[in-house]
């Protein structure tokens, strides 16, 4: 069992030509002996954004705080607190903040995914 919260767990800052003003932490994962699913939280910063990209496993995603905007099927769809996204396998999907204040979301993966 574990029960933190997520301020606890130092992020692990990502921004270069891919990503940009993005912070992750792994909330529960392998090391917590999870070995079905794996829970992150992300922190987007202004101007922030994901890579685009698509991979062979569904994602769950839940906006946590702030507004952004995540790109599915060649379309930009708006988002802010509260909003719930399934991403199915294999399809293309980037997310972007686009405010000055902090975006932040839950996203869960399967085991076999990279945890960030």
């Amino acid at each position: 069992m574990k029960i933190t919260n997520y301020k606890e767990i130092l992020p692990v800052t990502m921004d270069n030509d891919l990503v940009k003003n993005l912070g992750g932490r792994v909330l529960i994962g392998k090391e917590d002996g999870a070995q079905n699913f794996c829970m992150r939280f992300f922190e987007m910063g202004s101007n922030g954004h994901t890579p685009r990209h698509t991979h062979d496993w569904e994602h769950e995603v839940f906006i946590h705080t702030g507004a952004g905007e995540v790109f599915i099927k060649d379309q930009w769809h708006p988002l802010s607190k509260g909003s719930a996204i399934f991403i199915p396998p294999n399809v293309e999907h980037q997310f972007r903040n686009t405010t000055d204040k902090t975006f932040a979301f839950i996203c869960l993966v399967p085991a076999n995914a990279p945890e960030l």
